[in-house]
């Protein structure tokens, strides 16, 4: 089987590989062509990777999946949530984002948060999703050089390493995109 994983995000490429059976030939957009920013407009992390997946299905015919994922902090209603990669501006820049973040919950003791990454999988013309979360908190300091995006600042609960800090084999375990992505493994595979 060959699935287009819509991301040019070669981080979470290397991840998803990692989890995807041998089976399964993963395919990237640069592997189809697809050098355009696919976009994102949606108000939603389930409304994006949807769209996302509609987008390579109708302009370029393949079967795929694709992925929108969001942090989400309970001292800040929620945010930054679908707004993760853009929170300190267009130019998704993962340190201006995570001195952002530290910055707005220097005066907060609850630093309570969750992954969630939803993946939109559009499959012989029918539509699925999978959702996975990982609880957490975030870190008062950066820690760790592994990972992208929030990873050095987000603390998995019973965890004492931040994602950063974890060696891939156990992130992918228990990462909200390794649930999402075992959930989508056992319903291609079953």
């Amino acid at each position: 089987m060959k699935l287009v994983f819509a991301t040019n995000n070669f981080n979470k490429i290397k991840e998803v590989q990692a989890l995807i059976p041998k089976t399964i030939q993963l395919l990237s957009l640069r592997d189809i062509g697809c050098e355009e920013d696919i976009p994102e407009t949606s108000n939603t992390i389930e409304g994006n990777a949807q769209q996302k997946a509609n987008y390579i299905k109708e302009k370029y015919g393949y079967d795929c999946f694709a992925d929108d994922t969001g942090l989400e902090v309970e001292a800040l209603q929620g945010a930054p949530g679908v707004y993760s990669a853009r929170y300190a501006g267009e130019a998704k820049d993962a340190d201006a984002n995570m001195n952002k973040l530290l910055l707005e919950l220097d005066n907060h003791k609850n630093r309570n948060a969750q992954f969630k990454t939803v993946i939109a999988l559009e499959l012989n013309n029918t539509s699925h999703m999978f959702t996975g979360i990982c609880e957490g908190e975030i870190t008062k300091n950066k820690r760790g050089n592994k990972g992208f995006g929030y990873d050095p600042i987000f603390l998995p609960k019973d965890y004492e390493k931040t994602f950063a800090e974890l060696p891939l084999s156990i992130k992918n375990k228990i990462s909200h995109r390794g649930k999402a992505i075992a959930q989508l493994i056992s319903y291609l595979t079953t």
